[in-house]
């Protein structure tokens, strides 16, 4: 999530949880993927960026191809530009921080939901199974906040800060905006080749597999290769850096910067080796052959914030939310999800695999929960839900709340049965978009027992 910290002890998760309250060629996927069932799908992402002196502006050229999953004529797509979703359209003096023009491959309207969405109109009607493109000229400045897509001093942070294509399907077009806390993103697993051109003194980790070259006099350009990815994040600054192999052959490139403590950075780097091959066994190899770390301990205003292959984590001497982190590389990196909608699938089930790593005590979690916040309060409700005046109840619920139902769901069908359930809807969804309805059907699958009353009982509608 975009500001958590879940600590391995539960009071100080809470704590800091409050401070913010696909199928790609090249990618594995399972024998018996579902159809697709969102358009446009098997997005390919061409970018190239040159950033300025110290890399807080960045402009280039993107280009987006995408196919018509749909039966009927696609005649339009939508483009997010997620990094505008706190500072929306800006003013004269201080436009919007992502800033999209020269569209080509279609007719742009004006920018809506709070100069976040780009509707561009097709020049035809695109049939089923046809596949299209649209480019434009990108101009990214990042904004001057301590923030997944900010700056802290010599660093650069930039999450969100790349154009993506939205996703359209049985529920129409998902516009949502972003509420200010959690996420409100949503989708589609794709390719994405991006080339940064930055100053050599710039130290950039990003997502994917980078292969660097010398550029002109002082330059380096980086080419970044990453497959089956939902986004796009780098960052840019003095970091230091170090890179370890885990015993199942993931790669980690950690990266910190000058005041982060090096008995945090220790203690990350241990924690990750150890997760990211714990979950590969659990929920299926991860498939991206690197993660990168980067570690900062300035970034309190917002927390810690999973993309895929790349984290950035709120480093302390004890360590931060990294395990949490890197367990939404299975659950919205892997198996994707609609995080507007329903955003207990992806950081419930992070949680409770942060909780499992770390083996705490959650025999009777749920009964310490005490009383549901509201009578309203289900751990289906969407982020309207919350940003309506109900923001208190967001980490309550689908943090705590989220992972003692499936701890509890753990006790009803046992543990071989609730890992090897898990295992097969990681397989099932791989790549792809699941649903609460997907989940309550792999559990209902794995036991004998109706588990309608254990759904009542947990407000899993």
């Amino acid at each position: 999530m975009t500001s958590l910290r879940p600590w391995r002890a539960t009071t100080l998760a809470l704590a800091a949880l409050l401070l913010c309250v696909p199928q790609s060629a090249g990618a594995q996927a399972p024998a018996h993927a579902p159809a697709p069932a969102a358009t446009p799908d098997r997005p390919s992402y061409d970018v190239a960026l040159r950033a300025d002196d110290d890399g807080s502006r960045w402009a280039g050229r993107q280009t987006v191809s995408f196919r018509n999953a749909a039966r009927t004529p696609l005649r339009s797509v939508d483009v997010r530009l997620w990094g505008n979703g706190t500072d929306g359209c800006g003013t004269p003096g201080s436009p919007s921080p992502v800033r999209v023009s020269g569209v080509a491959g279609g007719t742009p309207r004006p920018l809506t939901v709070g100069c976040t969405a780009l509707r561009i109109d097709l020049p035809a009607p695109l049939p089923h199974g046809a596949r299209a493109s649209v480019s434009f000229d990108v101009a990214i400045t990042v904004p001057d906040r301590v923030h997944r897509f900010g700056r802290d001093g010599a660093y650069r942070y930039l999450g969100n800060a790349l154009p993506l294509l939205s996703v359209r399907d049985a529920q129409g077009r998902h516009l949502d905006p972003d509420v200010g806390f959690g996420e409100s993103f949503h989708t589609l697993a794709g390719d994405f080749r991006v080339v940064l051109d930055h100053p050599s003194a710039l130290v950039v980790p990003a997502t994917g597999t980078t292969t660097r070259r010398a550029g002109a006099p002082g330059r380096t350009v980086g080419t970044s290769v990453a497959r089956g990815v939902r986004d796009f994040a780098w960052a840019a600054g003095p970091f230091a850096s170090k890179e370890v192999t885990t015993p199942g052959g993931v790669r980690l490139n950690a990266y910190w910067t000058a005041t982060t403590s090096p008995e945090g950075v220790a203690t990350d780097l241990r924690d990750a080796v150890g997760s990211v091959d714990a979950f590969g066994k659990r929920f299926g190899r991860y498939p991206y052959g690197e993660l990168d770390l980067v570690m900062s301990d300035s970034l309190d205003d917002f927390g810690s914030m999973e993309f895929p292959g790349l984290v950035l984590l709120w480093t302390e001497p004890e360590g931060s939310a990294v395990v949490h982190e890197i367990a939404h590389q299975w659950f919205y990196g892997i198996v994707g999800n609609d995080q507007f909608a329903s955003p207990w699938l992806d950081e419930s089930f992070a949680q409770y695999a942060n909780e499992l790593y770390y083996g705490l005590a959650t025999t009777t979690c749920w009964d310490d929960q005490g009383m549901w916040p509201s009578d309203t309060a289900a751990l289906t409700r969407s982020m309207a839900y919350y940003a309506d005046g109900r923001r208190s109840e967001y980490v309550r619920v689908v943090y705590r709340r989220g992972s003692c139902a499936l701890h509890d769901l753990e006790r009803v069908l046992g543990g071989p049965a609730m890992a090897g359930m898990l295992r097969g809807y990681v397989r099932d969804h791989w790549l792809g978009v699941a649903t609460t309805a997907d989940f309550t059907r792999a559990a209902q699958a794995a036991t004998p027992k109706d588990l309608g009353p254990f759904w009542t009982e947990h407000r899993i509608h």
